[in-house]
């Protein structure tokens, strides 16, 4: 069934939710003034595109459609979720909120974009206040998977766990506060850092690059996938966060920042820092910036999904919930013997391309690697099997490289079990984009004790399960390149 979300304001933040609850395959519908909404909004899809899907193993649904309607009441109709990203005045949210719920079904979530205000202060003069909470995320909204989530001080129940659902369903993290703060949490860290920057341009201790680049090349990346305090409790070693406390606690007492004390935001400082801003990146186009931006997070949380860690785990939490219920979710008993295993559905992400604008060879290998793991796992040698002592090695490797494959495209991988007897698993894969064959893997594994390294028989559940599909794929056509030749005709 298809879902609906309703987007009101399409500025970068509500472009950006936009193009989140679109390419998880919800209907959006938008409303917002701005005769340039449109085409705003489609840009911010085009970046999102190029990037988003890429993030996961597991290809996104199809695409939600997109609709842009004249007035708040007609946008809402029939929308479980409602994003609010109106500009930054109280009477306008006010107003805003007013004309959702006089159309909208009171079991929608509301949600705000607001960065400042509290639930509180929103919910003030409504029909139903405790429908409105702070959603707020963080820009690009359709790849950072933070959203604080604040409701009214005190006020839990089915209408917040709804909340948080549908956002882990879009692979984001839902960052409940159970008291409310004006600027909530993670913009109050922004704003001292933001202060104490001020402060070393003014007095000329740093430029906006340099300042920059301590960031990126330090701790930014640190706070990235740890954050602050699990940061400070490696940093004080074996004795944990109790030593750094000890040691760097009474540096909190020394003159080091002025965050007490905000500049005067005068014409001359606003000026420097413009200019020297415009100094470090204006030779790119904003757009530029931001599929740098977007292909520099992508390639950092690809990294920590690997890892199963920060903003990576979320995304593998993702990927289970996309799996379950599907074929690349299933285990051998679910699936036919007659005909080839599904073992990928995915989108080539952005950090497998080369200097060609292609997929890298070493892509293929890995895309083919994945694959037979998954099988692994659909015959049971999965990690808990793994753990208890057996797996399989790969012996030898054969791909054929039939076509190009660029970033974005959606590719099938399909696999055959050639033998599948004793220790023996001789594997047949086809990658696919549509009808499209784009290349063929044939990989040949060994059944091995990981206590003697050294060939062994697999558990008789295991054969079992790789017998039969290994009967019933013998039945099929000899695939087309199989033991084939290096340089022998296609």
């Amino acid at each position: 069934m298809t879902k609906t979300a309703a987007i009101i304001g399409g500025g970068v933040i509500g472009g950006g939710w936009a193009a989140r609850f679109v390419l998880n395959g919800w209907n959006v519908r938008v409303f917002d003034p701005d005769p340039e909404a449109k085409r705003k909004i489609a840009e911010v899809m085009g970046n999102a595109r190029r990037s988003l899907p890429g993030l996961t193993d597991v290809a996104l649904p199809d695409e939600g459609e997109i609709s842009f309607h004249g007035s708040i009441q007609e946008a809402v109709q029939g929308a479980s979720w409602i994003q609010e990203s109106v500009p930054e005045r109280l009477e306008i949210k006010h107003k805003t909120f007013g004309a959702i719920q006089q159309a909208c079904d009171p079991e929608a979530v509301i949600g705000s974009s607001t960065s400042g205000f509290k639930p509180s202060q929103l919910q003030e003069g409504m029909a139903r206040p405790d429908q409105i909470m702070v959603a707020h995320p963080f820009n690009p909204v359709y790849l950072l998977p933070l959203v604080e989530l604040v409701p009214r001080e005190g006020f839990d129940g089915p209408l917040i766990d709804r909340a948080k659902n549908i956002l882990a369903s879009l692979g984001m993290y839902a960052l409940h506060l159970k008291k409310e703060i004006d600027a909530h949490v993670a913009d109050r860290f922004l704003e001292a850092v933001w202060r104490e920057a001020l402060w070393l341009v003014k007095d000329g201790i740093a430029t906006t690059e340099e300042i920059d680049n301590a960031i990126r090349y330090g701790f930014g990346i640190r706070w990235a996938q740890m954050g602050l305090f699990e940061t400070y409790r490696v940093a004080g070693g074996e004795a944990g966060m109790k030593h750094f406390m000890a040691q760097f606690g009474p540096c909190l007492q020394w003159p080091w920042t002025k965050l007490m004390d905000v500049p005067e935001f005068t014409d001359e400082l606003v000026d420097l820092i413009a200019g020297q801003s415009d100094a470090q990146s204006g030779h790119h186009s904003i757009r530029e910036l931001e599929r740098i931006r977007d292909t520099n997070l992508v390639t950092m949380m690809r990294g920590l999904k690997a890892q199963d860690w920060g903003a990576g785990a979320l995304l593998n939490i993702q990927e289970k919930m996309m799996r379950h219920g599907t074929a690349l979710g299933a285990v051998a008993d679910d699936l036919s013997a007659d005909e080839p295993v599904l073992t990928a559905h995915r989108t080539v992400p952005l950090d497998w391309t080369d200097y060609n604008g292609h997929m890298t060879e070493a892509r293929y290998l890995h895309a083919f690697a994945d694959a037979t793991d998954r099988f692994m796992e659909i015959i049971g040698c999965d990690a808990a099997y793994i753990s208890s002592g057996g797996s399989y090695f790969t012996a030898e490797t054969h791909i054929r490289h039939l076509d190009e494959v660029h970033a974005g495209a959606v590719i099938t991988i399909t696999t055959r079990v050639i033998e599948g007897a004793g220790k023996k698993m001789h594997l047949w894969h086809e990658m696919r984009e549509g009808e499209r064959m784009l290349a063929t893997g044939e990989h040949f594994l060994l059944h091995v004790s990981l206590e003697t390294r050294k060939p062994s028989t697999p558990s008789s559940a295991i054969e079992a399960a790789l017998g039969r599909f290994a009967a019933g794929h013998a039945r099929l056509p000899k695939p087309i390149g199989l033991g084939r030749a290096i340089g022998a005709p296609r």
